[in-house]
């Protein structure tokens, strides 16, 4: 198989475009080998903050797709990286799952147990309790603004899906009478781009240089918002890229 589109960069979403659940979709790894092969630089994105970059590279490695951690970027450390640009040190108040507490602490910021923070994040949270929703409004009546992970309704695993992040974060948007979408100004690439770029380990330019294939039922991640960015989505195995005016020969 070879490459026949002349992209240098290639962005890969993971769940239902890479793998589902503990599979891979058919061809998903012939592809990738491809692009490699060819010189292409590939790196893979998920809005899913419940695993951290080592557990996905290490997931696509065992899976028969080697990657190193530093070619995955997730929902986690873009929002880390904002709030850490942004609002250096700010304390937090997280509903979301230990990978992403670890994210956030690592680009230090104050991760706290109660109300008296500047910062509500929600993200996917199967932990999600009354009493965490009861300290987001808490905290949101002391002035703490809202953020999350990512839009995401449902995520899909083998089998079918499960509630996502979008279910975390109406309750507390319902509760508080406040919304996400008041604080996510400037959010959505400008912290994507940068370590996208810098996670294929070439000095690729933002416009014209990748491509990001998305599956039919994979979340509409942060990267997909940028203009000059070649996108496309398919619904199949990975061979139906070649649809893509025969993306490979």
């Amino acid at each position: 198989m070879g490459v026949r589109l002349p992209y240098r960069g290639w962005l890969f979403d993971l769940d239902g475009t890479v793998y589902r659940g503990e599979g891979l979709i058919p061809g998903a790894a012939e592809v990738i080998e491809a692009l490699r092969a060819a010189g292409r630089r590939v790196a893979f994105l998920s809005n899913k903050p419940i695993q951290t970059r080592d557990d996905y590279a290490a997931k696509l490695t065992r899976l028969g797709i080697p990657t190193r951690s530093e070619e995955v970027v997730n929902s986690s450390l873009v929002l880390a990286r904002h709030l850490a640009r942004t609002d250096p040190g700010a304390a937090c108040f997280v509903i979301g799952e230990p990978p992403l507490i670890g994210e956030l602490r690592a680009h230090g910021l104050e991760v706290r147990d109660d109300e008296r923070v500047g910062w509500v994040v929600i993200a996917f949270d199967r932990t999600f309790t009354y009493a965490k929703l009861n300290t987001a409004l808490q905290a949101v009546k002391r002035g703490a603004r809202l953020i999350a992970t990512n839009p995401d309704r449902t995520c899909p695993v083998a089998g079918g899906e499960i509630p996502d992040c979008a279910g975390m974060t109406a309750a507390v948007e319902a509760v508080t009478g406040k919304t996400v979408a008041e604080n996510l100004e400037g959010m959505r690439f400008e912290a994507d781009e940068r370590q996208v770029i810098h996670s294929m380990d070439s000095p690729l330019e933002p416009t014209g240089t990748m491509v990001v294939f998305k599956g039919n039922l994979a979340p509409e991640g942060a990267v997909m918002k940028t203009s000059g960015v070649h996108k496309t989505t398919h619904t199949g195995p990975a061979r139906v890229f070649d649809s893509e005016e025969a993306c490979f020969e």
